[in-house]
C-alpha cells in the first residue's frame, strides 16, 4: 500500500528514519506482534523527536488513518504489560 508517512521537513534524516521505524513497529504490533521493550524503545526514541502531546496525536491521527491501526493503543498496550511479554493487536 502507498502511503504518505506523516513527517516534519524540520526533522534530520536520522530523526526521519527513527520516526519512520516506530510507525512500523506500531503496524507491527497489529500484524505479526512485537516484544514490549523493545517497541517502547521505538516509542521512547520517537518521543524524544516528537515531545509535544499534541504533536504527536496529529501525527498518530494522520499515521492512523492511512495504516489502520492505533499507535495510542499500541502504546497503551505495551505499557500494561510486563517486561519481556509480546504485544499483539488486532485491527
Amino acid at each position: 500500500m502507498d502511503m504518505n508517512m506523516p513527517i516534519s521537513l524540520d526533522w534530520t534524516k536520522d530523526e526521519v528514519v527513527d520516526v519512520l521505524d516506530f510507525y512500523q513497529a506500531v503496524e507491527d504490533v497489529f500484524s505479526r506482534g512485537m516484544e514490549r521493550d523493545k517497541f517502547l524503545n521505538y516509542y521512547k526514541r520517537f518521543k524524544e523527536i516528537v515531545p509535544s502531546k499534541s504533536e504527536e496525536k496529529q501525527l498518530c491521527q494522520q499515521f492512523d488513518e492511512q495504516a489502520e491501526v492505533s499507535c495510542y493503543h499500541a502504546v497503551k498496550t505495551a505499557k500494561e504489560k510486563q517486561t519481556g511479554e509480546m504485544i499483539r493487536l488486532t485491527k
